[in-house]
């Protein structure tokens, strides 16, 4: 049984068995990773997937049982992996960072530029995706770190969660819409009497924006939803209806021809959150990373976290607010002259 074996079979498993998307995925050929399969199979005496015809139907109870394993034994022999970089003093990786759109347009930018400043071998892949999709990508192993959102400050039930910082949605408008005109907020009503266009999660009843609604006993109008907050401006601008978005996705000096209006009394404010794999070891830039990116998170506070997962609620406190947040490049500079 060899680490290769392993990942092959778990590659299988995450490709929904179709062994030629899992072989893509593994940069290997389709003959040669049924040939490693069978090979494994033979060594454990059993089958780990049952079999109509040349193809996979379903994964067996015992090939169940072995793909838990071999998950666990992978991610250990990553921390291995990234244990020995770090005492080697290594600065070349790579980093796999799993978020929503939003956050990968409007948020991470500046702090993956100055990661790249200080780490220029490291090289940083984004995958933005939906909030179910980000998770499913951190327990699978396939990011080392993931960027989420929840409302009220409740945190992902999800490996360990670390705020980076806390945020409010807003309403944007045509500058020439009657509630741009208007000398005060809009309120829920003004909304529910205007077509709206906002998040995918705004259809799902848990989320905080529906709640608010359901509250106020008002049934909105959601005329449009898309995953990426500059889509939600686009269809803004063409006059489908009021955008209700995430207050960093507003970039005053490009959407001139928005008003933003304030929406902070309407809704929950919401905080971003960086998930970790429990018992992973980080590379050192990306303890650095994340420091960069949310301040307040120091790199032995993490580090701590990581070794204390379970036993009990961390507390984070200072956790910055968007708008108060330092501007990442310039935290890095500091880190660096400090270092």
């Amino acid at each position: 049984m060899t680490l290769t074996q392993l990942r092959y079979l778990i590659a299988i498993a995450d490709a929904g068995l179709n062994i030629t998307v899992a072989a893509e995925r593994v940069h290997a050929t389709q003959p040669g990773l049924s040939k490693l399969l069978r090979q494994l199979e033979d060594e454990l005496g059993f089958q780990l997937f049952h079999r109509k015809g040349r193809s996979l139907h379903a994964i067996t109870h015992a090939g169940t049982q072995v793909l838990e394993r071999a998950r666990t034994i992978l991610a250990e022999a990553a921390n291995i992996r990234s244990i020995a970089a770090n005492l080697r003093n290594e600065s070349r990786g790579t980093l796999r960072i799993a978020t929503t759109h939003t956050q990968a347009r409007f948020a991470l930018p500046s702090a993956v530029s100055a990661l790249s400043r200080s780490y220029p071998q490291v090289s940083v892949h984004l995958q933005p995706v939906s909030d179910a999709d980000v998770i499913n990508l951190l327990e699978g192993g396939h990011v080392d770190l993931a960027i989420v959102s929840t409302a009220a400050g409740a945190p992902p039930p999800h490996g360990i969660a670390l705020p980076a910082y806390r945020w409010n949605r807003i309403v944007l408008a045509p500058q020439d819409h009657p509630l741009a005109r208007q000398d005060r907020p809009p309120t829920l009503e003004q909304l529910a009497a205007q077509p709206l266009i906002s998040y995918d999660s705004s259809l799902k009843s848990e989320s905080s924006l529906a709640r608010a609604f359901q509250a106020a006993n008002l049934h909105p109008q959601i005329a449009m939803t898309a995953s990426d907050a500059d889509l939600i401006k686009t269809y803004v601008r063409e006059g489908m209806g009021i955008g209700i978005l995430a207050e960093m996705a507003y970039q005053a000096e490009h959407d001139t021809d928005l008003r933003r209006l304030n929406a902070d009394h309407l809704f929950v404010p919401c905080t971003t959150w960086i998930l970790l794999r429990r018992e992973s070891v980080l590379r050192d830039y990306t303890l650095d990373f994340i420091n960069v990116f949310a301040p307040h998170l120091e790199r032995r506070a993490v580090s701590r976290a990581l070794a204390t997962a379970g036993t009990g609620p961390l507390p984070w406190p200072g956790v910055p607010h968007w708008r108060d947040r330092p501007v990442p490049s310039r935290v890095a500079e500091a880190v660096a002259d400090v270092g």
